[in-house]
């Protein structure tokens, strides 16, 4: 007898006084999770979604339309960078004060290539607060997945309250399932056995987050 005739025989027959349900998995299974912890306004789950981000160690800055400019030229100048990655969709005035090179987001492009950018630049599909996560859906703004995942430096953009919801079930409810999805809660980090932490292993090392009301 195989090892996987053995594992299934287990299974067997630790089921065997099971009562067969033919219900459709959704009626069999109850789901009974709030939908969100504690009732909000959408100021106050701004407030919670840059809260848990700082959390996360991303940095948070708040701007209004007119300034969004000048603040991404300055968070690029403070970076010092000398090219920058942008999405075929991101909104052309978000990028008309800064002056580095622009890379587009093509598929010719190599890892290697990607890796040599300094930043990227995109919005983003939605934004939880209680979790402090923000999703890329791969939209016009937002570029192919690899985009954000390679360069060092990644400046994300949420408008609020538009883009903020309270919890993870009301943003699955913002999102198509059929796109590829990127769940970002802080800075690329990881740690070992020992706890140590280290960042940029498998993503940006330093995220900054635009709230732009």
């Amino acid at each position: 007898m195989s090892s996987r005739e053995r594992v299934l025989g287990r299974v067997r027959r630790a089921l065997a006084d099971v009562v067969p349900d033919d219900r459709p998995y959704e009626a069999a299974v109850e789901r009974g999770y709030l939908r969100e912890h504690g009732a909000r306004t959408a100021e106050q789950t701004v407030e919670l979604l840059a809260e848990n981000l700082a959390d996360y160690r991303a940095i948070v800055h708040r701007c209004g339309a007119e300034e969004m400019p000048d603040l991404v030229m300055r968070l690029l100048a403070e970076r010092g960078s000398q090219e920058v990655l942008v999405p075929p969709g991101l909104p052309p005035e978000w990028m008309s004060a800064a002056d580095p090179v622009r890379i587009h987001d093509r598929a010719v492009s190599t890892p290697h290539r990607l890796d040599q950018v300094d930043s990227v630049v995109t919005g983003c599909a939605v934004a939880i607060a209680e979790t402090g996560t923000l999703v890329l859906d791969s939209s016009p703004d937002q570029g192919r997945r690899r985009i954000s995942l390679v360069p060092d430096h990644h400046i994300c953009v949420v408008r609020v309250p538009d883009q903020v919801v309270s919890s993870v079930p009301q943003a699955l409810e913002r999102l198509d399932p059929t796109r590829p999805l990127t769940w970002i809660s802080g800075p690329s980090a990881t740690s070992d056995i020992e706890l140590d932490r280290v960042e940029g292993v498998h993503g940006p090392r330093t995220l900054e987050v635009i709230l732009l009301g």
